[in-house]
């Protein structure tokens, strides 16, 4: 029986999809940097081995799963190709998996990990389920009639896959590092639109998902009377939001949900859609979306003397809104304080300007230099660029981050798809201490 080694087994993909093969009973271990990452938790739970990057870890008898950031130069998939040990890239292999299950795919520029992460917990309720989220969550259950996944679109990595449904939550322009503009953007939607083989769930609210091609059923979701299914009379409290769902302009049924913001309903409408459309029971919908706990870093709350502080992935502008106005909905009576730091040189130099106008939706910002990737380490941009369009924010380091004192009662969002935790965790010491 192969063992199968992941070359960078802490990725968001890599992590749940070791998971979820340990899960149904194959033999797996992977390699990576030693620095702690929240994604390697559940690695440890499972009892998976986790070794240090070296040639020695690979040996005959195992197949190589290969994370897209690790390029063929990588000592261990060059030791793989020297033994001539199978290596195949994440996305080709999560491409032949899922042929395995009904599938469905979760894509979009915003939203897919939430969304990703409430379909899983809801046809769970239904149906044997397996899922792969892109917070690092995976379950493998043997026997799965479902299985639930999240699908990139960067350097058109999703074009590997050939799922039964995809839902599509919205076109926007983003990794500026890859797509050259929103039209390249859609243009991979486009040519995902193709591939899918039974069914389409979109928002129809969004101006570019309205344009997909496809040659299968498009069900169209969102506030707008046009779609096929519609939220009506939203009520939003500290406590969550209610609507209503219409479909084709006949009442459905209610759903309450205990999250916040309109980006929450229309997720929410994604999943009730996409279950509508596979028949599964009202009651197990409208029960499941109540008990819902969220994903990974996106709006994870703590308490912490009278400040609540959010945890959450936000790296674009429309993120960095959707996130705000949740913080508003929730807290009302608050202080909203933003900690921002930026991920990648050329996002931040793409949307400077947006960053600036989204960032001055809360009271007071404060900004973390710019966290580079492996991609690229340097840019023509810098903090202070950005620190610039926004009147009065101000710069914090990890060593000098006692400054948020200053504001008791505040809500503190911390918000970056870099390593903005050590922000948050530096912070809470301070209080400690």
């Amino acid at each position: 029986m192969t063992v199968y080694h992941f070359v960078g087994i802490k990725g968001t993909g890599m992590s749940p999809l070791a998971q979820i093969l340990h899960d149904m009973n194959y033999t797996v271990q992977g390699s990576d940097v030693e620095k702690y990452f929240f994604t390697e938790k559940a690695l440890h739970e499972r009892g998976i081995p986790i070794f240090p990057f070296r040639k020695e870890n690979i040996r005959p008898g195992v197949t190589v799963i290969a994370g897209n950031a690790f390029p063929d130069t990588h000592e261990e998939i060059q030791a793989a190709h020297e033994l001539g040990v199978p290596v195949i890239r994440y996305h080709r292999f999560l491409g032949e998996f899922l042929q395995k299950f009904t599938s469905i795919a979760v894509t979009g520029a915003h939203g897919k990990t939430s969304t990703t992460g409430l379909l899983a917990h809801v046809m769970q309720g239904a149906k044997p389920t397996s899922y792969l989220v892109g917070d690092g969550t995976g379950k493998g259950v043997p026997g799965s009639q479902y299985f639930v996944f999240e699908a990139c679109e960067y350097r058109r990595h999703f074009l590997s896959y050939f799922p039964d449904y995809a839902i599509m939550t919205n076109i926007d322009f983003d990794h500026p590092d890859y797509f050259a503009n929103i039209e390249d953007v859609f243009a991979a939607f486009q040519e995902m639109a193709l591939q899918v083989e039974k069914g389409i769930i979109a928002c129809g609210d969004d101006e570019y998902l309205q344009k997909i091609q496809a040659k299968v059923p498009v069900l169209f979701y969102g506030f707008g009377e046009d779609n096929d299914f519609q939220a009506r009379n939203v009520v939003k409290t500290k406590e969550g939001t209610s609507f209503d769902v219409f479909v084709r302009n006949t009442f459905f049924a209610s759903f309450d949900i205990p999250r916040f913001g309109d980006h929450n309903v229309l997720n929410a409408l994604a999943v009730i859609a996409l279950c509508h459309y596979e028949e599964i029971d009202v009651h197990i919908i409208q029960e499941r979306l109540k008990t819902f706990q969220g994903v990974k870093r996106r709006f994870s709350e703590k308490q912490l003397g009278d400040q609540i502080l959010i945890d959450d992935y936000a790296h674009h502008p429309r993120e960095i809104v959707a996130t705000l106005e949740a913080a508003r909905q929730k807290y009302p009576e608050r202080e909203v304080v933003a900690i921002f730091q930026p991920h990648t040189y050329t996002r931040t130099q793409t949307f400077l300007q947006e960053f600036a106008e989204s960032l001055q939706l809360a009271d007071h910002v404060y900004l973390c230099d710019i966290f580079g990737s492996a991609r690229e380490h340097h840019g023509k941009v810098s903090i202070r660029d950005l620190q610039a369009k926004i009147p009065q924010a101000r710069l914090v380091e990890e060593n000098d981050i006692s400054v948020l004192k200053q504001h008791p009662q505040a809500v503190l969002v911390f918000m970056g798809a870099g390593d903005i935790q050590k922000f948050q965790e530096a912070y809470e010491q301070t209080v400690h201490s």
